[in-house]
């Protein structure tokens, strides 16, 4: 379903990704992992066509991205990190937009909104009363959830997707994207909540500074590497533990 081929991308000396090179199958679930500016969210950029690969390719089942963008975003849905929205539209107008523009007939989407309204316990009401911009920020966030997922994509892009949601509205997702991937969809999971992708997800890819650091089970890795924990794996591999110390020593000035 996703396949990157020395995927990389520059922004002048700058390299943000650096050759990226795996394969993902139909029905997994991938947690997408690595620190900040490690290259994640630019990865997810170029997969979802927002940005251009300087070099290398890649394929979103089975088109080219470079040169069947379109045939792309008709099969990818994306949560991006910012949760951006149009303020100015109601939720519904703004998931309506949506769903005209992947040429859902209206009464069709009107089916699917009133569906993600139950799943996420909201009314119909809800969505009319008042713009985007008053919503608070967990409300929008299932807003943007319900709008990259009504055109029924193969392939399900979050970039941190919990941010801002209730525990409830949390423990919902989770099952939810568990559900999309026994359908045989493709779900990439970007995220900081280790203990989170560690439960949920089938894979785990680690980047760091744009390269893969590590691709496996997360059991098995964890495991391999005698960690305890995949939070332990990835302040091993990406530093983190320098961080505690610094911590630590930190600390000990509120102390002295």
């Amino acid at each position: 379903m996703i396949s990157l081929n020395q995927l990389t991308k520059r922004f002048g000396q700058q390299i943000a990704v650096n050759a990226l090179t795996l394969e993902i199958p139909a029905g997994q679930i991938v947690g997408f992992l690595g620190p900040n500016g490690a290259g994640k969210s630019t990865t997810l950029k170029m997969l979802t066509g927002m940005i251009e690969p300087t070099e290398g390719s890649a394929t979103i089942c089975g088109f080219d991205l470079k040169t069947q963008p379109v045939e792309v975003k008709r099969n990818v849905g994306f949560v991006p990190e910012s949760g951006a929205v149009f303020e100015s539209l109601s939720g519904l107008e703004y998931l309506e937009m949506i769903a005209a523009l992947y040429g859902i007939p209206q009464d069709a989407a009107r089916i699917r909104i009133r569906q993600f309204l139950t799943f996420f316990d909201l009314s119909f009401d809800t969505l009319t009363d008042k713009l985007l911009g008053a919503y608070s920020k967990g409300m929008r966030r299932k807003v943007v959830i319900t709008a990259a997922l009504l055109h029924n994509p193969k392939v399900v892009f979050f970039d941190e997707p919990l941010d801002g949601l209730d525990a409830n509205a949390a423990v919902g997702f989770k099952a939810l994207i568990q559900t999309l991937a026994r359908e045989g969809k493709t779900i990439v999971y970007s995220s900081h909540i280790l203990d989170v992708v560690e439960r949920v997800c089938d894979r785990v890819i680690i980047i760091d500074k744009g390269k893969l650091l590590l691709d496996g089970k997360p059991d098995e890795l964890v495991a391999t590497h005698n960690s305890g924990t995949l939070e332990h794996l990835f302040t091993q591999l990406t530093g983190g533990q320098e961080l505690e110390r610094r911590a630590e020593d930190f600390a000990k000035t509120f102390r002295s």
